[in-house]
């Protein structure tokens, strides 16, 4: 079987890999996110999504050119925005509010590079229904929400205590979580990374 890398730091990713059974390297890449965001504004959230994953599997893939590298990044639309994470529970607390009573999208881009070059990429979008929360329950999620607050764009874990903010979701589940596992799963399989 081919050696594969996931250009990511991210915990969940490395979970779904994990518990899918997939061998697999860790390798995060540095790209320069902001840069890349500020270079190319002009492409839509999802564009973005693949962009960044394909900058992350290349620079990883220049240093391991044997390997298939795999590059993920997800980014979040609100009314039609671009949003980045937050640095502190202030601008968290913001953004829930903003939220609220709101649909918001997630756009999940995945590349798989060998050798420098790319031989794959995948886009799903799921789109997330935030239910119309009390200020009680906000005080409560935001008291025990913890680095999720400021992990990710949307301030909230899905799989975990983020999912009691949703009343509606349309995507699936790997997706939401930033790495759509069955068509992963059937390059893998293509590429020589998995059995077929």
């Amino acid at each position: 079987m081919s050696r594969l890398i996931l250009a990511s730091g991210s915990q969940i990713r490395r979970q779904i890999l994990q518990d899918a059974g997939i061998a697999f390297e860790t390798i995060k890449s540095d790209v320069d996110e902001d840069a890349l965001k500020s270079q190319h504004a002009g492409l839509s959230p999802a564009e973005m999504a693949v962009l960044l994953a394909h900058a992350k599997a290349s620079q990883v893939s220049r240093q391991n050119p044997d390997a298939y590298v795999l590059g993920a990044d997800q980014t979040m639309e609100l009314d039609g925005q671009l949003l980045d994470k937050l640095p502190n529970r202030d601008l968290a607390r913001q953004r829930l509010l903003a939220m609220r009573g709101q649909a918001h999208q997630l756009h999940a881009g995945l590349a798989l590079v060998r050798g420098g070059e790319p031989v794959w990429q995948h886009q799903q979008s799921s789109t997330l229904w935030v239910r119309p929360f009390t200020d009680e329950f906000l005080g409560h999620y935001l008291d025990r929400a913890g680095d999720e607050l400021t992990a990710s764009v949307g301030a909230y874990a899905f799989e975990g205590l983020g999912a009691q903010l949703f009343e509606r979701v349309d995507g699936e589940f790997h997706a939401v979580l930033g790495l759509p596992l069955v068509p992963l799963l059937g390059a893998l399989r293509e590429h020589g990374v998995l059995l077929k």
